[in-house]
C-alpha cells in the first residue's frame, strides 16, 4: 500500500496564537507531527512508501524530511494548494493502483488505535471502496458530524450535529482507486473541501465504512498541543 501525508496548510491559526514553527514540525511526544505520522506509517508490513506534499513557504520542513530520506521509502512533492482537497489531488496520481492511506499532518492518535485501523483493512480489503477514520470526540472546532448505519456503513456527513451523526471525520482515510476517481470530479465541480468530497463518495453510492477510534486530536490551535501530548503519553 502506498501511504501519504497532507501537510501543505499554512498552519496560520497556530501561527496567530505564536506558535512559530510550521506545523508539521510541531513537537508532540517527543517528535514532530509529520515524523510521528511518518513513523507509523513506515512500520506497517504493506508500506511500500510515504508520498508526502509540503508547500513552498516551509523551507525547514523539506530539511526535515530530507533528513529522514535514507531511514523512510519518502518522496517529497513541493505544492502550494488553496485547500487539502487540491493537495489530494496533487497525490492522486502517485497513489498506484490498490489502496492508499492518506492522512492529515496534524491527526494524532494512539499508535495502536492506527495499527488496528490498518489491520483491520488488511483483512477485509474488498468489504469497503473507502475506509474512514471516525471518533466520537470531538475536538475540531468546525467538525464534520459522520452518521453510520447498523453495519458501520457511513451514510450521511453532516456539518452540524445531526440525529444518528454519532461520530465525527478524524483526518484520517483509505482510499480504494475507485474512490480516488472522485478528487478530481470534485474539483471540476467547484468543491474545495475535503468534506466536500467525502460526501461525494456517499451520494454516488460508493461502499463507505468507519472505523471508529477512542479520540482524534486535530492540532490547529496552541491548546491543542497540549491535549495531544496527554493523549501519546497513555
Amino acid at each position: 500500500m502506498v501511504y501519504a501525508v497532507i501537510a501543505a496548510g499554512q498552519g496560520s491559526r497556530l501561527a496567530s496564537e505564536g506558535v512559530c514553527l510550521p506545523k508539521p514540525l510541531v513537537d508532540v511526544g517527543g517528535e514532530p507531527l509529520i515524523g510521528r505520522m511518518i513513523r507509523l506509517m513506515a512500520r506497517q508490513p504493506d508500506c511500500e512508501r510515504i508520498e508526502i506534499v509540503v508547500n513552498s513557504h516551509s523551507r525547514e520542513v523539506e530539511v526535515y524530511l530530507a533528513s529522514l530520506a535514507g531511514e523512510f521509502p519518502l518522496h517529497v512533492t513541493v505544492r502550494d494548494t488553496p485547500g487539502s482537497l487540491h493537495t489530494l489531488a496533487a497525490l492522486v496520481t502517485m497513489l498506484g493502483d490498490g489502496d492508499a492511506c492518506v492522512s492529515t499532518v496534524d491527526a494524532v492518535c494512539l499508535e495502536e488505535e492506527f495499527d488496528s485501523y490498518l489491520e483491520a483493512r488488511r483483512l477485509s480489503p474488498r468489504e469497503s471502496d473507502a475506509f474512514m477514520a471516525v471518533t466520537r470526540y470531538v475536538d475540531d472546532e468546525k467538525p464534520l458530524y459522520v452518521a453510520t448505519d447498523s453495519d458501520g456503513r457511513i451514510t450521511g456527513y453532516f456539518d452540524t450535529p445531526s440525529d444518528g451523526a454519532d461520530y465525527v471525520s478524524g483526518g484520517m482515510y483509505i482510499l480504494s482507486r475507485e474512490a480516488r476517481e472522485y478528487v478530481d470530479l470534485c474539483i471540476e465541480g467547484g468543491q474545495t473541501r475535503m468534506r466536500d468530497f467525502q460526501r461525494s463518495l456517499v451520494g454516488a453510492g460508493l461502499r463507505v465504512r468507519a472505523y471508529e477510534f477512542s479520540k482524534i486530536i486535530d492540532v490547529d490551535h496552541a491548546a491543542d498541543i497540549a491535549v495531544a501530548e496527554q493523549l501519546t503519553k497513555k
